[in-house]
């Protein structure tokens, strides 16, 4: 009879990246093959059949990762990816002179109008790390991005400026980028699917702040306001940065007049114009 012990915390099942890794020490090719285990498998999990399988995992792995971080209350900053900062967008006109670009160089010249809502989202991001600074773990608030430049590396950008962790859920796209170099490390994520990655937005979401952008911001911010009306999500604070932008961009009285939403609806949201006032309202509603 052997004298061995057990400890009552050891893992059951064998570890997942163990044996990926020995597939790659072996030298074993990763194509299709039924007698590789399952999980293991890349060609397998590729496979039609097994999409169900992928979203369910592109489910977990961030709500794993972002709780072992302490992050549960967010406050998502949407915007658009094209506006740079003021230094930068200057250095690409520069650039675009310089090489006798005239269509890059307008193209750029339009995009700098909007670079002070850059310097606005990168304050508006310090100002949420600052609050989160000496609060208890349940009640620090988290800027969460989408991962990319423009508008959310500003925001990543204060947060990290301001010791701050942030997080950043990218999309995998053909045009792809690299997450932008604010995002925390462990906290920096990548989506196949779209439907996963606004479920992961809005799980922690405590409060959205759109600046101006385009189709994405768009499709997001009437996400939010779409579930927020129909009361498949709790209220929270829907903040419109750069009044004169939404009201010329979106009629919401029209579409009051015209019957098609409801006068209360467009109490959902409010509009300002300076970062202070963004978090004003956010901590208006929470009673900050």
């Amino acid at each position: 009879m052997t004298n061995s012990t057990h400890d009552l915390h050891d893992k059951r099942l064998a570890d997942a990246w163990a044996t990926l890794q020995a597939h790659a020490d072996h030298g074993l090719p990763l194509d299709p093959d039924p007698s590789r285990i399952a999980f293991a498998d890349p060609e397998f999990l590729l496979r039609r059949e097994t999409r169900g399988v992928r979203m369910q995992l592109e489910l977990m792995k961030p709500d794993i990762e972002q709780r072992a971080h302490g992050i549960e209350n967010t406050i998502v900053v949407f915007g658009s990816a094209r506006f740079r900062s003021e230094e930068e967008a200057a250095a690409l006109i520069a650039e675009a002179d310089k090489a006798g670009d005239t269509a890059a160089a307008e193209r750029w010249r339009r995009l700098a109008r909007s670079s002070h809502y850059y310097e606005k989202a990168r304050t508006f991001g310090k100002l949420v790390a600052r609050h989160s600074e000496n609060k208890e773990p349940q009640d620090k608030l988290f800027i969460c991005t989408g991962g990319g430049p423009g508008i959310m590396q500003a925001a990543n950008r204060g947060a990290h400026e301001a010791g701050g962790l942030s997080v950043g859920l990218a999309i995998a796209l053909p045009m792809e980028e690299a997450a932008n170099p604010y995002v925390t490390p462990a906290l920096s994520f990548k989506f196949h699917y779209f439907a996963i990655r606004k479920m992961h937005f809005m799980m922690r979401a405590k409060a959205l702040v759109a600046f101006p952008g385009g189709f994405g911001t768009l499709d997001e911010l009437f996400e939010v306001i779409t579930l927020v009306q129909t009361r498949k999500s709790k209220p929270v604070p829907i903040v419109l940065f750069g009044s004169d932008y939404w009201k010329r961009l979106i009629d919401f009285d029209f579409l009051v007049d015209e019957g098609v939403i409801s006068p209360g609806d467009v109490k959902l949201f409010e509009y300002v114009d300076a970062p202070e006032d963004a978090w004003d309202a956010i901590k208006r509603f929470y009673k900050l």
